[in-house]
């Protein structure tokens, strides 16, 4: 569904990304893990179109698509969920969700809007209320509705748990789980390591803009390197 070829990616003078090469099978869940500054949400926004690349290929579904602008990538069938949440405060929870299938102009999206509120009822009880009055949890809740809202093929998760508590973080896993088994494609960046590996079918451990390792998240999980930097044993 998606291939990336030796992207290349910088601010300004400073190149992020050095050369990175990963691809997305359809259904799979893959995640990418890393430290801080190693050049993942510069990856993300590289291929929902927000940050422009310098170098290499972005296909998704087979055609090239690095030239198209965010918005055109959102009609052709990816969303991301940013990191930080970044949903539009002063609007209630339901029109930051319209604004979600900005791009539609069909019937089906009152029954979107139900099926989102399936996944995370807390939002229906908050439904007139500003975003900004919501919880972190909630925020994060609102930000991954708003972007199945667009009804993407690939769904791009930057950090979905951070700054959650346990709890929400539990509940965010398990709606990636379930958005996997209804067969949504997922590109997960995120620094909980383990909470990713586990619901993971492969994963790239991204290192100062540059792939350093990859393989399937039982691969992974058993590496030595990765156990010691990442998963804490």
């Amino acid at each position: 569904m998606l291939s990336i070829e030796n992207v290349r990616s910088a601010y300004g003078r400073i190149e992020v990304l050095h050369g990175v090469t990963l691809h997305v099978v359809a259904g799979e869940i893959v995640t990418i893990i890393g430290a801080n500054g190693a050049g993942k949400t510069t990856l993300m926004h590289a291929i929902s179109g927000v940050q422009p690349i310098t170098g290499g290929t972005i296909r998704f579904e087979g055609e090239p698509i690095e030239q198209l602008p965010a918005h055109a990538r959102v009609a052709a069938g990816i969303s991301q969920v940013p990191e930080g949440r970044q949903v539009f405060e002063p609007l209630s929870v339901k029109d930051n969700l319209r604004l979600g299938a900005w791009s539609r102009r069909n019937a089906d999206l009152e029954k979107d809007l139900a099926r989102v509120c399936v996944l995370f009822p807390m939002l229906e009880a908050s439904w007139e209320l500003p975003a900004g009055a919501l919880s972190g949890g909630q925020q994060q809740m609102l930000a991954i509705g708003r972007a199945l809202m667009a009804k993407p093929r690939l769904l791009l998760l930057d950090e979905p748990s951070m700054g959650l508590a346990p709890n929400l973080v539990d509940q965010v896993i398990a709606v990636i789980r379930s958005l996997k088994d209804e067969g949504l494609t997922i590109l997960l960046v995120e620094q909980n390591a383990p909470a990713a590996l586990a619901i993971a079918d492969r994963a790239y451990v991204l290192e100062t803009g540059k792939v350093a390792l990859d393989g399937t998240a039982a691969d992974i999980q058993g590496d030595r390197r990765v156990r010691e930097a990442y998963l804490g044993i």
